[in-house]
């Protein structure tokens, strides 16, 4: 099984732990220390050797920073984690931050003491960052301490050893695009921006580029390395050996010098002292890279990682294999699905049936010959009040029977060589609440408006944003995350710059995959999300209308639970968008299903709806 599932959720070391890293300030001349859930490469996961945060609090959500100084114990999370951070942290050691509202930066601003010195690990630190903690700073006449070492690497007793994950090589019939060719178009991009040379620092623009792929992390296949590419088209692939073998190793050598990571720091020194512009994205890379190269005379040319729009503007043959993958995904989902609906209410529980999912999503993959490669994110089970908890991972501390009367949300995900899948559904187990149905049907508006949505060029998601909500907000509420997040092709499930979100600037273009996934949560009740994966595509003309259009194909199939829907609530547009969905779903599913009894529950899950 590729998900695991912890004993506890209870941290049983985090007073020991604070005061063992406060021991070491005065040593350090820091007042205070930031431990981030990044890595030294960025990444939403991180390997089980920098997983500091956790170790540190006990806190395991994908989004955090802890602010220890000698008095205050801070952990700042985002709305998604709020009600997790309360489970998982021990409140008499840590206290909870808000990290959007109020994040570190401006926590020290407004609570700092004059003078105070902050200790940071540069390598966890993007250059972004470092920016707004000195402006801070400033206003209390303190100042930033970059530190030689990650002082709570001296206290981990037991730190696991760094990955050493094997890399694998993306076929042309997947990546679409040969990887010389990228690199071509990479380094001739870098003389008009001033530049002879680029750093890149996201190991999912690495893999892209280079057409690899790698198990260094948990769920996302790109292994950790990083790379330079110069203007004249040469490439350096700073990649551990061990992690390659006979075949990979020719591969890559025909395309770029392998280069030994513990060489990086030096070749940043060797292009700082030849005067190079060397270019960096200081939202991705962390802050120590521009000052290696600064330190010795060299030029840092700040600009947008160059593999990260290409990347997310699918090509045709990612766009064609994310398609079947969800195909696939799809069959699992209800192989799964009507599984549930057979069993007696109370017998399953949360972690069982996330077995049960990740097991039809294997045979499925096997009688298919696309093998589940892993899932692409810790699966998120969650029956009844535990379904609120927007990011909730069961533990076997917290597992608990899927009872009648409830709500089940399972968010889940899956790799497959061709695609990268994501998708949440809401079931009903038994009779449900009327006030659930309606809040269901609410949030189903908001998804169809999404999947519905035409555009003109030049739309962000900032711009899409609302047409998920309003329904929510005409009825005194909404939610605390994003409506869509960009989905890599066989890598990130959470893949950038695109998103549907209220601070998303991004235009939306052309191939690019996002998910659409409006929710709705009461805490300590229910909560409710309905997943689709869609994807940028030019929409159909509009007779008599002005401009070209964008729009959204969709791109995940799976029924959509009809005992949650309240017809009444719908618009005649809504409900036979819906209806054409079921049919849509039931007519691309029902030759990859493999028994009657299962191609009987699809038929009866999606039959047209009515008023």
């Amino acid at each position: 099984m590729f998900q695991s599932f912890e004993v506890t959720s209870t941290p049983q070391f985090g007073k020991e732990r604070a005061e063992a890293l406060r021991a070491s300030f005065a040593a350090l001349g820091i007042d205070g220390f930031l431990v981030p859930r990044a890595d030294e490469f960025q990444g939403e996961y991180v390997p089980a050797s920098s997983e500091r945060l956790s170790w540190l609090t006990g806190f395991t959500g994908s989004a955090g920073v802890a602010l220890i100084t000698q008095r205050e114990a801070v952990v700042f999370v985002d709305g998604r984690y709020v009600t997790q951070l309360k489970e998982q942290v021990d409140g008499s050691v840590f206290t909870g931050g808000d990290l959007i509202g109020e994040p570190p930066h401006l926590w020290l601003e407004n609570h700092g003491s004059k003078g105070f010195k902050l200790g940071i690990d540069p390598w966890v630190h993007t250059g972004a960052e470092v920016r707004r903690l000195e402006k801070a700073l400033a206003t209390l006449g303190g100042s930033l301490v970059f530190l030689d070492h990650n002082p709570l690497d001296r206290i981990w007793t037991n730190r696991p050893a760094a990955p050493l994950g094997k890399v694998m090589i993306q076929p042309i019939e997947h990546a679409g695009t040969l990887a010389k060719d990228k690199i071509a178009t990479i380094a001739a991009g870098l003389s008009k921006a001033g530049a002879d040379a680029v750093v890149l620092t996201d190991p999912s623009s690495v893999a892209w580029t280079f057409n690899i792929r790698g198990s260094d992390v948990p769920h996302t296949p790109h292994p950790l390395a990083r790379a330079i590419i110069h203007a004249d088209g040469r490439a350096e692939l700073f990649l551990d050996k061990r992690k390659t073998g006979i075949e990979q190793e020719a591969y890559l050598t025909q395309i770029a010098d392998i280069v030994a990571p513990a060489t990086f720091d030096d070749r940043l020194r060797a292009l700082g002292a030849g005067g190079a512009s060397v270019m960096i994205d200081p939202d991705l890379a962390s802050f120590a890279i521009s000052e290696l190269i600064r330190s010795k005379g060299g030029k840092v040319v700040e600009a947008v990682d160059p593999a990260r729009l290409p990347r997310a503007q699918k090509n045709k043959a990612e766009i064609e294999g994310s398609t079947r993958a969800h195909l696939q995904d799809g069959a699992a989902m209800v192989e799964f699905l009507a599984w549930l609906d057979s069993q007696q209410p109370g017998t399953v529980t949360e972690i069982g049936a996330t077995n049960q999912l990740e097991a039809a999503r294997a045979t499925v993959g096997e009688r298919m010959q696309n093998p589940l490669k892993d899932i692409s994110f810790d699966t998120i089970s969650g029956a009844g009040a535990h379904a609120a908890i927007m990011h909730y991972r069961v533990t076997t501390a917290t597992d608990q029977a899927i009872e009648a009367g409830t709500m089940f949300l399972i968010d889940s995900g899956a790799q497959y060589i061709n695609g990268t899948t994501d998708i949440t559904r809401t079931v009903a187990v038994g009779a449900v609440p009327e006030e659930q149905k309606r809040f269901f049907t609410l949030v189903l508006k908001g998804m169809i408006a999404i999947s519905t949505a035409r555009f003109p060029k030049g739309s962000r998601g900032v711009d899409l944003d609302p047409l998920a909500r309003i329904a929510l907000w005409k009825a005194g509420a909404d939610y605390a995350h994003g409506t869509g997040h960009g989905v890599g092709s066989y890598l990130s499930v959470h893949e950038g710059p695109q998103r549907i979100a209220r601070l998303s600037t991004q235009e939306l273009l052309p191939g690019m995959i996002l998910s659409n996934e409006p929710g709705y949560y009461r805490p300590g009740a229910f909560g409710i999300r309905i997943e689709n994966l869609i994807v940028v595509q030019p929409a159909a003309t509009v007779e008599g209308g002005d401009l070209p259009m964008l729009g959204f194909d969709t791109i995940t199939f799976c029924p959509i639970d009809r005992r949650l829907v309240l017809p009444a609530l719908l618009t005649d547009e809504e409900l036979g968008w819906l209806n054409a969905y079921h049919a849509e779903t039931r007519e691309k599913l029902m030759p990859l299903l493999a028994s009657d009894e299962t191609r009987d529950w699809l038929k009866a899950a999606t039959e047209a709806l009515s008023r």
